[in-house]
């Protein structure tokens, strides 16, 4: 089955891209490729860039807060695990101190002047070349434990960060159930009572060959599906699609 995610909110939506950002420069940060190392370092930069434009640290620490209330409150409802509910509570609380001592986000890296020329180099289109960069060249003609030792050195400091992150997504991922429905003629529409949600997580078979169109209010979740052929743009489908949904919000 392949997932498709739609955020209800511009909170929840910052979140997933950064989320993805941690997810692409993790994979080509373990590489030993010079060319994978390239895009691991230009993803560091765009995280710099989110951290710089917004107060990225001071939103996650409130929503670390305002799951943590959450779960404080499900200390009142029979039948909760008491030992997995202090699991995620001092999980919480770790994640919270390391992210609150960690002061302004990788200000390291800004003072690092290095770094901060070769990311200025980095918005010219074909400015990373040995032309106009050659000390960017030297460093990755450098052995590969060389290149992998500095970019460890460079991600540390967006780890508290993840970590962070990476819990408020896990517990609101985990908040839905997923259920089996059919989208009649390729749509899906579902009423509401006012009840709003954070995410919404989809399903569907590859072999469908379709993918899912989202919004969601306090009124209505709809979804239609819609496929994509050759040069064209997508076009809505009229049959009937089997999904699963996850409605997610804590």
């Amino acid at each position: 089955m392949i997932l498709y995610e739609y955020p209800c909110n511009e909170r929840v939506r910052a979140l997933l891209r950064v989320e993805h950002l941690f997810d692409r420069l993790f994979f080509f940060a373990d590489s030993g490729e010079v060319r994978h190392h390239q895009i691991a370092i230009a993803t560091l930069f765009d995280l710099l860039d989110i951290c710089d434009r917004t107060d990225l640290r001071g939103a996650v620490l409130q929503d670390l807060e305002r799951l943590r209330s959450s779960l404080l409150a499900l200390r009142q409802h029979p039948g909760v695990d008491e030992q997995r509910l202090a699991g995620m509570l001092d999980e919480l609380q770790a994640a919270a101190a390391e992210l609150g001592s960690s002061g302004r986000i990788a200000q390291e890296l800004r003072e690092n002047e290095w770094l901060s020329g070769l990311r200025g180099r980095l918005t010219v289109p074909g400015g990373s070349s040995q032309v106009d960069s050659p000390s960017y060249y030297s460093w990755q003609i450098q052995p590969v434990e060389v290149r992998a030792k500095d970019i460890a050195q460079w991600v540390r400091p967006f780890l508290p960060l993840y970590k962070g992150i990476a819990l408020i997504l896990r517990s609101l991922r985990d908040s839905g159930d997923a259920v089996d429905l059919v989208a009649s003629q390729g749509a899906y529409q579902e009423m509401l009572s006012g009840k709003t949600f954070q995410l919404l997580r989809v399903w569907v078979s590859p072999e469908s060959g379709v993918f899912p169109e989202m919004s969601a209010n306090k009124y209505v979740i709809w979804i239609r599906f819609s496929g994509q052929e050759g040069t064209s743009k997508p076009q809505p489908v009229s049959s009937d699609i089997p999904f699963r949904l996850a409605r997610c919000n804590i």
